[in-house]
């Protein structure tokens, strides 16, 4: 469980501290999370809802993953690619979904300690495998969602020059990018509510185990 917590504070520091991921951070959490990943494995982890969303967690930097190794393809062979555009905005896209997938596992790591230390007899029944199961998958397919409508936007920006004269094109175009920009408004202002939450509980946290 030590590893497993040096692995969360190494996700903290690169998704809720960090302005932004750099290599660094970038390479020492692929390799986190791999580890990870290994030692979920092992029969000594009991199966908990906090490993079941550490587990999801670390299979979120899959996407970092296949972005990197596409990058690196890309640069080492010289591969041409037919739609630059669309490549590079689909790489881009799996890491901003990693970040959303990876802020809002950590914050439910931080919403199951806060209930762990405060209200552990009363929250036994909702700190469940099934109910942690159920919540990373929903946070899966809602940020997938939210990538295949960035996805979009970046396709139908690409493409709206050269068909110019068609309204539902016209239509589409506009609809979409109105919703995409929305979304990332939203985005970030969850993002900036997220770190303040964690703040709050990790502080209350904190300062309950001090006065113990």
């Amino acid at each position: 469980m030590k590893d497993l917590r040096r692995y969360l504070v190494l996700k903290y520091v690169q998704y809720l501290v960090l302005s932004s991921s750099n290599a660094i951070s970038t390479f020492l959490g692929l390799l986190g999370s791999l580890y990870t990943i290994i030692i979920l494995q092992s029969a000594k982890v009991s199966s908990k809802s906090t490993a079941v969303l550490i587990s999801s967690l670390a299979k979120a930097d899959i996407l970092v993953s296949v972005s990197v190794v596409s990058e690196m393809v890309v640069w080492t062979f010289d591969v041409s690619i037919s739609s630059t555009a669309f490549t590079s905005a689909l790489l881009q896209n799996l890491l901003t979904a990693n970040a959303h997938i990876s802020c809002l596992l950590l914050s439910c790591v931080a919403f199951e300690a806060y209930l762990i230390t405060f209200f552990p007899t009363e929250s036994r029944h909702l700190r469940t495998v099934k109910n942690a199961t159920l919540t990373s998958r929903v946070i899966w397919i809602l940020v997938t969602a939210e990538c295949t409508l960035f996805q979009t936007d970046d396709l139908l920006k690409a493409s709206s020059t050269s068909a110019p004269t068609r309204s539902p094109c016209v239509l589409l175009f506009h609809f979409s990018s109105t919703a995409a920009a929305l979304l990332k408004s939203l985005s970030y202002f969850l993002g900036i509510l997220l770190r303040i939450v964690n703040v709050y509980i990790y502080y209350k946290i904190f300062f309950s185990m001090s006065n113990r």
